[in-house]
């Protein structure tokens, strides 16, 4: 039926998806995921932009042609100058003045960068002064790397000071590890596709991070909820109790991400691809990638890393014993689900009973009294009826 299935089961957190108890299966994926970026960074690097790398851009109207047409003049200005460079990337641009093309190149030298942009212009058959040039130095782009790490430092701080005022130290620490395992993960992305590295990818890394956040501490909140006073009863280890608040809080997680994601896919998609607004696809595709990232690591990494570290804590660790064991001696019929003595026990008679057991033992009434509170026929308030033995009472006949 359509109410028992594995939609309607999500949203009322009965689905039963054991995440935390295959945590293993998840930390070796993530190391395995994290190592393969590693490489990727040690072998392939980053396609950087010319704001980091240094370069030149040439900006040219778009009523020449198609940005086809422009990019193979450029290419043709380049060769005819010597200058053993190509296009590396061209996109349109729109602003106050009109769309353009904008063509970027390595770096030049001043000298080369005036011839080309003239041979540029007698290619197009357009006045020099039409078309605009930049260059740009790596400097700059180190100056905005450096504020980004510091930015990025500063972050981290204040988010362990909140989740550790707000839950605990584990938390946090399970938290700012899966804030990591996210940029980790979105830069091995980028790194091998080979998507460039611009200011706007810088500025949607910073972006991601609130949103991977914002998702982890959902899930928390539900984990501390459901462990909340967890010692004063023996029904669920700690690990239980965490992996029922992430069946009950992934459909909101997975809405709250489809719901952010729709968006942004269509900047990336949208604006990017069908419109050409080449612009926003430099901060569209680090967020939608990072978002993606960030919904999978909040689950599969942040929740059973917190119950790994929570599992050393020495109260949970007797909590999580003391179940187990009440569980083993149910399986061995030793005692039933509330405590109450086995049939074997009641039979040998000479069985101990635990203090629960001996509560219920007690509150249980014996066979063959009265019900408790109701007092003997022919009494009110514990005198004969009609008052024959009252003193100085007369006899009814």
């Amino acid at each position: 039926m359509a109410a028992n299935g594995l939609a309607s089961r999500l949203y009322n957190g009965e689905a039963g998806l054991n995440i935390v108890g295959r945590r293993k299966l998840w930390f070796g994926v993530a190391g395995v995921l994290v190592l393969i970026a590693i490489l990727s960074f040690s072998v392939r690097g980053f396609s950087l932009g010319i704001e980091f790398a240094g370069g030149n851009s040439f900006q040219v109207p778009a009523s020449v042609g198609t940005l086809e047409d422009a990019e193979r003049e450029v290419d043709s200005a380049l060769a005819a100058e010597n200058t053993g460079v190509t296009v590396a990337t061209a996109q349109k641009v729109g602003g106050p003045g009109g769309d353009t093309y904008e063509l970027r190149t390595p770096q030049l030298t001043p000298e080369q960068a005036t011839a080309v942009k003239a041979q540029i212009a007698d290619d197009l058959g357009i006045n020099a002064d039409q078309i605009s040039g930049n260059q740009v130095s790596e400097a700059w782009g180190s100056q905005v790397t450096e504020r980004a790490i510091l930015g990025l430092i500063i972050f981290i701080a204040l988010v362990m000071v909140y989740l550790i005022l707000r839950f605990e130290w584990r938390m946090a620490v399970a938290a700012v590890s899966s804030l990591f395992m996210n940029l980790i993960l979105t830069a091995g992305i980028y790194s091998l596709v080979g998507f460039e590295v611009t200011p706007s990818t810088i500025i949607g890394f910073l972006t991601i991070l609130g949103f991977a956040l914002y998702d982890v501490v959902v899930v928390f909140d539900k984990v501390q909820e459901n462990t909340r006073g967890i010692t004063a009863n023996n029904n669920q280890t700690y690990g239980e109790a965490a992996n029922l608040a992430v069946n009950q809080s992934l459909m909101r997680s997975l809405n709250t991400s489809v719901v952010a994601l729709l968006p942004v896919g269509g900047l990336l998609f949208i604006g990017a691809g069908l419109l050409g607004a080449g612009t926003l696809k430099d901060l569209g595709l680090v967020l939608f990638v990072g978002m993606a990232v960030a919904f999978l690591t909040s689950i599969l990494v942040a929740s059973p890393l917190l119950v790994l570290l929570k599992n050393y804590d020495p109260r949970i660790q007797a909590h999580n014993k003391r179940v187990l064991t009440r569980r083993g001696a149910l399986a061995r019929g030793e005692v039933t689900s509330k405590g109450a003595p086995s049939p074997a026990q009641a039979d040998a008679g000479d069985a101990p009973l635990d203090p629960e057991s001996a509560a219920l033992a007690g509150a249980a009434p014996k066979v063959g009294a009265r019900p408790a509170g109701k007092r003997p026929t022919g009494t009110r308030g514990g005198r004969p009826a009609g008052g024959g033995n009252r003193p100085g009472g007369a006899k009814r006949r």
